[in-house]
């Protein structure tokens, strides 16, 4: 989400400033307007602020979205068989075991004792209540039906969760062999090369460039193993900072839909949570473009987040949502028709929800042939390897059994 600095005045008439974070102007300023505070100047922060590292954001836990599944299905329960919407607060907040869910509805529930909506409570917390999360429950306040929006809610984040796992599933696999292989490197650069290189360095002969190479590296391993640690650390510490900008943000994730082998998964994924989050927006009762903007933030993918904005910006200038999403490059064949008939037909929500149905089918048919396809690489990675390790140890050898036959 953006950062919005604002101007304006409160309820009393005084005038009041700081900085507001939502998914877009119009959510900002109606997070302020729920807060009681006027805007008469509202700008986006500027892209150095990007740079501030908030130390705090990075070791405080994030809700997991199946404790947001289960809050969601209890609240719906609770609502729907007419508990008072303060007493199911404050009695979810009494059970919750996660610290940051337990802290948000324990504020939540002041909130609505002193009369603000769910809505604009909830949009208090932005770390454990998404701007998808505030909007759904303002629609479901707003037409009383809070009861069928949680539903949905819980629904939605239930597909998410089973995404995860899928993807996680997936790569477990690969991510083992990856992890062993680092090992392996390790401790052969630190404790098996250098007693060769003892060895042959005794006899005294001269070595293959394999086995040199293979020294070399050793050598460089053990006397600056320290330094290497620092660099990764640093390297790592230097690309969530770099992530942590709006251009980093935005070229990794438009690499990471251009990888090989994921990216199209990726891409597929990506356009099935688009499809499914707008569907649900805009049954919901959400205008366009708001649901545009909701759905954009759902991707957690900075380029395509940006690209959706462009084309916020280009419905709200005239233009129409099939036309817009052509020219956005973004979009496959299959969506951009389902968008054009859906815009005829005006079950443009019906239809995404169909889409969103069929790109789940096709990306985990995908992870589940993932393995076989990461195979042939991972095995041409470690012959490679275990090559390169043999012709460095096993060549001197035979030099030097050469050397004492003659």
């Amino acid at each position: 989400m953006a950062i919005f600095r604002y101007q304006g005045r409160d309820a009393q008439g005084a005038q009041v400033s700081g900085q507001v974070e939502a998914a877009s102007e119009e959510l900002a300023a109606e997070s302020l307007l729920n807060k009681g505070v006027i805007p008469t100047k509202l700008t986006q922060g500027s892209a150095a602020s990007g740079l501030n590292i908030d130390l705090k954001s990075w070791f405080t836990p994030s809700v997991p979205l199946e404790i947001l599944v289960i809050f969601c299905r209890q609240l719906y329960s609770l609502t729907k068989a007419g508990v008072p919407l303060l007493r199911a607060i404050k009695g979810l907040s009494q059970n919750s075991d996660n610290k940051a869910l337990k802290a948000a509805l324990e504020d939540v529930s002041n909130e609505l004792a002193n009369g603000r909506s769910l809505s604009a409570s909830l949009q208090m917390h932005p770390h454990v209540f998404s701007s998808l999360f505030v909007s759904m429950v303002n629609v479901g306040e707003n037409t009383g039906r809070l009861d069928q929006a949680l539903l949905q809610l819980s629904n939605y984040y239930q597909q998410e969760v089973e995404t995860r796992k899928r993807i996680k599933t997936a790569m477990r696999y690969p991510s083992f062999v990856v992890s062993f292989v680092a090992v392996a490197i390790a401790v052969l650069n630190l404790k098996v090369i250098p007693q060769f290189a003892t060895m042959f360095q005794r006899f005294g002969v001269e070595l293959p460039l394999p086995t040199r190479i293979l020294i070399a590296t050793s050598n460089f391993f053990v006397e600056y193993w320290l330094l290497i640690l620092a660099l990764i650390i640093g390297t790592m510490f230097g690309f969530k900072t770099w992530l942590k900008t709006p251009k980093g943000r935005e070229r990794w994730d438009k690499a990471r839909l251009r990888m090989p082998v994921v990216g199209n998964i990726v891409n597929r994924a990506q356009l099935s949570r688009f499809s499914r989050t707008f569907s649900l927006m805009l049954k919901a009762g959400v205008p366009l473009n708001q649901s545009l903007a909701l759905a954009a933030e759902a991707l957690d993918n900075k380029y395509l987040e940006n690209r959706l904005q462009e084309m916020k910006s280009s419905i709200e200038a005239g233009s129409t949502v099939s036309t817009t999403a052509s020219n956005s490059g973004i979009f496959t064949p299959l969506v951009l028709q389902m968008i054009a008939v859906g815009e005829e037909t005006g079950q443009i929500d019906q239809l995404l929800l169909e889409v969103a149905d069929f790109y789940d089918r096709e990306v985990d048919y995908d992870l589940k042939t993932l393995t076989a396809r990461i195979e042939p690489i991972l095995l041409v990675f470690v012959a490679g390897m275990v090559l390169m390790l043999a012709l460095g140890i096993f060549l001197p050898m035979w030099g030097m059994l050469d050397a004492i036959k003659g």
